[in-house]
């Protein structure tokens, strides 16, 4: 290939990260050791000592239910929600279901079938869902059913959270019939975090692996290196969230934290297969910062304009979206943003300083 062949292959120079890798560094700096600070600030606050505020996905809590003699609408949700605060039960999980939706259409409970049924099972952790909600009490006025789950709560007094609530409630939406209020124990807690566990292990495994064989180990070692920078970060903001504004994490923080990951990995592995190819072409006449700054600059329209795109839906679900997803919505745009960042201006950079540090030879 001609010189002036590869120079119009180089392209256009926007931007010379090498150049100012230690701004870049310092940055990440400055958002990480904050990050890692109020985790182990938050963990002396809390009695689980968890690094952020825990979702009664992991904690269990109360299980109330009430049968409403109106007929109450999803649109009420956000109605009860507001009752719940005012007694300082937030970020509970709330069910809205019609009668008939959960007795069938004649009022009634269905018949057991012949066999013995399995035991019955708790409706799973998904806020506002469409779950039917057991009904234990038969009551022919009762025109909805309405469920929430929130932390424990005292029920053993008249001036108890339970009473408020009830209270509460009934100069709402009227008078209801008391179904069912019971201590329920965590539906993920330490079985989810050990399977969370396992799956980062296992693909932390499986990115050294892909990167070590498609690149190299040095290759492999930086990409880790943003993904941990993004997921500190990530959980930094929820835990100062937590501690500010009451922010509890659930599973779809969860599963939020590993869509992130797989995110920055990705992004990560186009500048890195873009500075493989150009090494190809410029290994003679070309040192590696040089091979970087034009892989970076080829790479960075590209990078900016996907997670921007993908910023502004997830601005829009932000906006427009439930109440209930809004903590995973934030969770994935601050983890897009910051991954294409590290991406860019960290993993790419630290490979540059690398490879200089320890004189490597391009081939």
């Amino acid at each position: 290939m001609s010189n002036k062949s590869k120079d119009k292959y180089i392209g256009k120079m926007l931007i010379d990260v090498v150049k100012y890798r230690w701004v870049w560094v310092v940055f990440s700096l400055f958002l990480v050791i904050p990050s890692i600070a109020v985790m182990i600030y938050s963990s002396t606050q809390y009695e689980n000592h968890s690094p952020m505020r825990l979702g009664i996905d992991f904690t269990g809590g109360t299980l109330l239910q009430y049968g409403f003699m109106q007929e109450l609408q999803k649109s009420d949700i956000a109605k009860i929600r507001e009752q719940l605060k005012a007694v300082g039960a937030e970020n509970a999980i709330i069910q809205v279901q019609q009668s008939s939706e959960v007795l069938g259409e004649t009022g009634e409970k269905p018949a057991p079938p012949a066999e013995k049924a399995p035991a019955a099972q708790e409706p799973p952790p998904v806020a506002d869902s469409e779950t039917i909600v057991p009904i234990e009490q038969k009551d022919d006025r009762i025109k909805t059913v309405v469920s929430i789950r929130t932390r424990f709560l005292d029920s053993e007094t008249a001036d108890s959270d339970t009473a408020k609530i009830n209270t509460a409630l009934r100069q709402e939406f009227g008078e209801f019939v008391p179904l069912q209020v019971s201590a329920i124990g965590p539906t993920l807690g330490k079985e989810l975090f050990k399977n969370a566990l396992i799956a980062l292990f296992l693909a932390f495994i499986g990115i050294v692996g892909y990167l070590t064989v498609r690149f190299s180990i040095d290759y492999a070692m930086f990409a880790l290196v943003a993904l941990f920078h993004d997921a500190i970060f990530v959980c930094g903001v929820f835990s100062l969230f937590g501690l500010l504004f009451g922010t509890e994490i659930d599973s779809l923080f969860i599963t939020a934290i590993l869509t992130v990951i797989g995110f920055s990995v990705h992004d990560t592995i186009v500048v890195f297969d873009r500075v493989r190819e150009n090494t190809r072409f410029h290994a003679k006449n070309k040192t590696f910062n040089e091979i970087v700054n034009i892989s970076v600059n080829q790479t960075l329209a590209r990078s900016i304009n996907t997670s921007l795109t993908t910023l502004i839906t997830l601005g829009a679900l932000y906006l427009l979206g439930g109440v209930t997803t809004k903590d995973f919505v934030l969770a994935m745009m601050l983890g897009i943003a910051i991954g294409t960042y590290s991406s860019i201006f960290n993993a790419s950079v630290l490979l540059a300083w690398w490879r200089e540090k320890t004189g490597h030879k391009l081939a």
